[in-house]
Parts: C-alpha cells; structure tokens; sequence
C-alpha cells in the first residue's frame, strides 16, 4: 500500500471518494461521502477537497478519513466547483457540462426520429 500521495491516484464517483495505487491500479481506500452522484475533487495543501449532492468534504488525501464537512445549508444540491490557490476544477467541471448537454442533444435527437 502507497505511503506517500504521490503513489495515489485519486477517483470521484457516485457519491464516493476513492485512491488507487498508481502503480497497480490497486484500491487503496474507499469512502462514501453523500448520495450516487458526481463528485468533483481537488488535491490542494496536503488535503483533498470533494463536493457532491451540494455538500463540500475536506479529506486525508492518503488515509480518506473525512476530516471535515459543510453542508452548505440553503445551496441546494446542485454542482459545485472548487477554487484554491494551487488547483482549480473548473476544466473538469467545464468538461461534465459538455457530456451532460451531449447526452441531452443526442436523447433530443433520437426522439425526433
């Protein structure tokens, strides 16, 4: 098992945090945060952020103990984006709008038919 983050890679989803060893794809730790659906991550400072189903969790990037959580009351659940000094998630985000608006066009158009 991966001592150090650099030996991790880190996975978001279905409401779930994940780590693989980089070097044999390996689970390394699992962690369930909140319901079944995309969760965004961001490795910043030594701590792993993720946000799903409207909530913001702060994690122990090597171990995946929660070590923090917001629920951000009165947010709803919608998506949110994660900004810190030395990472950014708005690509990733950007990215998940594009596959979403795809698959949207693609159903629209296969009903047209």
């Amino acid at each position: 098992m991966p001592e150090q983050i650099d030996a991790i890679v880190h996975i978001g989803i279905r409401g779930t945090a994940l780590a693989l060893d980089r070097a044999t794809g390996a689970e390394v730790w699992r962690t369930p945060l909140k319901g079944a659906g995309f969760v965004n991550l961001v490795l910043d400072g030594g701590y792993l952020f993720a946000t799903t189903k409207g909530e913001v969790f702060c994690l122990d990037p090597v171990g995946g103990q929660i070590l923090w959580t917001n629920p951000m009351r009165g947010m709803g659940l919608g998506l949110a984006t994660i900004a810190t000094p030395g990472a950014s998630s708005q690509s990733i985000m950007a990215e998940f709008i594009q596959q979403q608006e795809a698959a949207a066009h693609s159903a629209g158009a296969t009903a047209a038919m």
